[in-house]
């Protein structure tokens, strides 16, 4: 898959205390909901409504996540969440992110294969670099 080589988009995210496990971490399961917040942010950004994705009869997908986690966040630690697309030929394509804190420091590495499902069919797009492409009002943002 071609390399993404532009800044990525990211958002920011205070951790919530109630997002903390008994041992005061941000919980294991919130960092796949913090990925995903910046996913649609970045749909959002570039023009893309849940509302035209179901209008147009297609979805976004994740096929397959993997979370490198590397250091720790608690209560109150500010962090950017990254996301930048990776696009292929086929029908999938890779999603790369990052949760960092505002210090640098690196805590988390997420990176998905997701695809876009048309919603009757059941079954993925054969081009969904082309119906993001079409969908967008900032193409840019999903490195097209």
């Amino acid at each position: 898959m071609a390399e993404h080589t532009a800044e990525p988009f990211s958002v920011a995210v205070t951790v919530r205390g109630y997002e903390t496990d008994a041992l005061g971490h941000l919980n294991q399961s919130v960092y796949l909901q913090y990925a995903e917040h910046a996913r649609w942010s970045l749909l959002q950004a570039a023009g893309v409504s849940p509302s035209e994705l179901l209008a147009k009869g297609v979805g976004p997908v994740v096929l397959e996540t993997t979370i490198r986690y590397l250091r720790e966040l608690r209560a109150g630690d500010q962090v950017e969440v990254t996301c930048a697309f990776e696009w292929g030929e086929g029908k999938t394509f890779r999603v790369v992110q990052t949760i960092r804190r505002t210090d640098g420091t690196v805590s988390a590495k997420v990176t998905a294969v997701g695809g876009l499902m048309d919603l009757n069919l059941r079954k993925l797009v054969s081009d969904p670099q082309g119906h993001f492409r079409a969908m967008a009002n900032e193409p840019g943002a999903f490195g097209l």
